[in-house]
C-alpha cells in the first residue's frame, strides 16, 4: 500500500503549490486580493526569479497550460536562437557549450509573463511584481535547499562575467536563513512591471543586455530580442485509463511523457501494486522507448521532419508495447540532456481556473551569465541544441533549442482533474508518468502520489531507485537486467493540484518534500 503522506494535503477554494513558501505566499496574495490562477502563478513564477536564483531568473524561457474553466490553453514563452548562430560558429566542437554567451538563448519569460497577464489575468500587471521587488529591494532569508544548490555552483561560476557580484555577496553564497539582497534586480523588475516587458526586448533592459554579450564576444542583438514572441499551442493529449493527459508540443519533451502513458494504456501494469517489480519495468522500459523517439525526432517544429501527432497515433503506441518484452531490461539509447535548475508553479481558483506554469534557468543559475547592473541572470538553453547534422534539433539562427521543462495538465471523466509538473531535467516526463499512474491507478491524493519514492532512468542507461522501494521491487528489476545505479538528488520536484467534484467542490494539493516549497491556499 501507498505509504502515509510526510506532509499532510491541503483542501481549499483557492490554491498555489510550488518550490518556495515565499513565492507560494506571493501567488496566495494576489488570489485574496482580487486576482485570479494566473495572476497569481504569474506573481508566483517572478517571485521565485528572487527568492530561487538557482533555479530561475528573469532571463528564463518559460510554458503554461491554462484552464480558464471552459477550455485549455498552452503558451510556448521559450526564446530562440542569435542570429549569428550559423552551425559554422560552433564548428570543430564535439558539442554545445554548456556556459557563457554562446549558450543563451533569447529569454522568454518576461513576455510569457505579459502575454499571460494580457489575455487572462485580472489585476494590473505592475501589481503581480510587488512581493518580487519587495524582497529584492529589502532581501529574504534564503531557504535550505536553495542554499545548498547555490553552494554547489559557485565554484564553477565564480569567474563568469557578473556572476560574483551579484549572487556571492562578501565572496561567498548566502547560507541558510542568511539575509540576500539584490537591489539592482528590484530596479529591473520594476522596469518590466512598468513596461509590460517591452523594455526587456526593445527598451533600456535590451540596450544592456546586448552591450553586455558585445563586450564578451556574445552574439546576442538588440534584433535578436526585438524579434521575440511567445506562442500559443495547442496542447497535445493522449488517453490514460479515464484520463487524458495534456502536454505542450515540441520544442519541449512533453511527448515522452505522452508516448510513455500511451504505450502503458497498452500494457498489463495499472492493476499491479506499487512496488510490484513488472509495473516498474514496464514503467521504466515505456519511459526508455519514449526518450528515444523524442530524442531521435523533437526539436524545433518548425524544423522537424515528423508531426508530433504520428509519434502518439495508435499503430504507433501499439509497435512500442509490442517491443517491450516483461523479462528483459532493452538496451540504454541516446542520452538524453542534463537540466539542474527549474521551478513550478501550480494555481487554482473558485472559479474553475487552473494554471501550470515552469520556467527554468536551464544548468542551475544557468549560463552563469548576469548582465552587469541589472541583477538578470540568464539561461543556458542553447545548450540543449545539438550539433549533428541533419537533426531537426540541430543549432540554427532563429530556431528554438530542444526544451526539457514542461508544465502538465490532465482532465477525468470529461472533467478538468489535475495541473501539475514535476521539475528535474529529463526526469520530468518520467515524473509526470510515476505522479500520474499513482492517483489514476491508485486513488492516492496529490500529497502522497508526491511523498512515494520514485524511480529514475539515468542518461547511462542505469536506474536510480530513492529509498523507500522494496528489495523485492530491486531484485526484480536486476533479474530482468537493469541495472541499478546510487545517485542523490536526481528524483525531481512534483507541484500538484486536484479538482475535487461532487459536494467536496474545491481543490486538493501536494507539493514536494524534496523541496523547499509548500501548497497554500485560502
Amino acid at each position: 500500500m501507498p505509504p502515509a503522506a510526510i506532509r499532510p494535503p491541503v483542501y481549499a477554494d483557492n490554491m498555489v503549490a510550488t518550490s518556495q513558501p515565499l513565492a507560494a505566499q506571493a501567488g496566495l496574495t494576489m488570489l485574496t486580493g482580487g486576482g485570479n490562477a494566473v495572476d497569481a502563478a504569474i506573481a508566483a513564477a517572478i517571485t521565485l526569479t528572487v527568492v530561487e536564483p538557482t533555479s530561475n531568473g528573469v532571463g528564463s524561457d518559460a510554458f503554461a497550460l491554462v484552464y480558464d474553466g471552459q477550455s485549455l490553453h498552452g503558451l510556448n514563452g521559450s526564446g530562440r536562437a542569435p542570429a549569428a548562430w550559423t552551425p559554422d560558429r560552433f564548428a570543430g566542437r564535439a558539442s554545445m557549450p554548456q556556459r557563457g554567451w554562446d549558450t543563451v538563448t533569447v529569454p522568454g519569460a518576461p513576455d510569457a509573463w505579459a502575454t499571460l497577464s494580457q489575455r487572462f489575468g485580472q489585476l494590473p500587471f505592475p501589481a503581480l511584481f510587488a512581493p518580487a521587488i519587495r524582497y529584492a529591494r529589502h532581501g529574504f532569508p534564503v531557504s535550505p535547499i536553495t542554499a545548498a544548490a547555490w553552494a554547489r555552483a559557485a565554484p564553477a561560476l565564480r569567474s563568469v562575467p557578473g556572476f560574483a557580484d551579484a549572487f556571492l555577496p562578501q565572496g561567498s553564497p548566502p547560507l541558510p536563513g542568511q539575509r540576500f539582497s539584490l537591489p539592482a534586480l528590484a530596479d529591473s523588475l520594476q522596469d518590466i512591471a512598468e513596461t509590460h516587458a517591452r523594455s526587456f526586448y526593445r527598451g533600456a533592459l535590451a540596450q544592456r543586455i546586448a552591450e553586455a554579450s558585445a563586450a564578451s564576444g556574445g552574439a546576442m542583438t538588440r534584433d535578436d530580442l526585438a524579434a521575440h514572441r511567445s506562442d500559443w499551442a495547442a496542447p497535445l493529449s493522449v488517453a490514460y485509463r479515464d484520463t487524458l493527459v495534456y502536454e505542450l508540443p515540441p520544442n519541449g519533451q512533453g511527448l515522452a511523457a505522452l508516448i510513455a502513458l500511451g504505450v502503458l494504456e497498452r500494457l498489463p501494469a495499472a492493476a499491479l501494486a506499487p512496488d510490484d517489480p513488472l509495473r516498474l519495468h514496464l514503467q521504466i522500459e515505456a519511459v526508455r522507448a519514449a526518450f528515444d523517439a523524442t530524442h531521435r525526432h523533437v526539436g524545433d517544429p518548425e524544423h522537424m521532419a515528423m508531426d508530433p501527432r504520428d509519434l502518439l497515433a495508435p499503430a504507433a503506441l501499439d509497435r512500442i508495447a509490442a517491443a517491450i518484452h516483461p523479462d528483459r531490461a532493452s538496451p540504454p539509447g541516446p542520452p538524453p540532456p542534463e537540466d539542474h535548475g527549474t521551478v513550478l508553479v501550480t494555481a487554482a481558483d473558485s472559479a474553475g481556473r487552473m494554471v501550470s506554469l515552469i520556467q527554468s534557468n536551464y544548468m542551475g543559475f544557468g549560463s552563469g551569465v548576469v548582465v552587469p547592473g541589472t541583477g538578470v541572470s540568464l539561461q543556458n538553453r542553447g545548450s540543449g541544441f545539438t550539433l549533428e547534422p541533419g537533426h531537426p534539433n540541430r543549432v540554427g539562427p532563429g530556431k528554438r533549442p530542444f526544451h526539457t521543462i514542461i508544465p502538465a495538465f490532465a482532465a477525468r471523466r470529461g472533467a478538468p482533474w489535475l495541473a501539475f509538473g514535476v521539475m528535474g531535467g529529463h526526469m520530468q516526463p518520467q515524473g509526470h508518468v510515476q505522479l500520474l499512474t499513482r492517483m489514476a491507478d491508485h486513488g492516492v491524493d496529490p500529497q502522497i502520489a508526491a511523498d512515494m519514492p520514485r524511480w529514475y532512468l539515468g542518461r547511462d542507461g542505469a536506474v536510480s531507485l530513492e529509498a523507500g522501494w522494496s528489495p523485492a521491487a530491486r531484485a526484480g528489476l536486476r533479474a530482468r537486467g537493469h541495472r541499478l545505479d546510487s545517485l542523490e538528488g536526481v528524483f525531481g520536484g512534483a507541484q500538484v493540484i486536484a479538482r475535487l467534484t461532487g459536494e467536496a467542490a474545491g481543490y486538493v494539493g501536494g507539493s514536494d518534500p524534496r523541496k523547499d516549497g509548500q501548497v497554500i491556499g485560502t
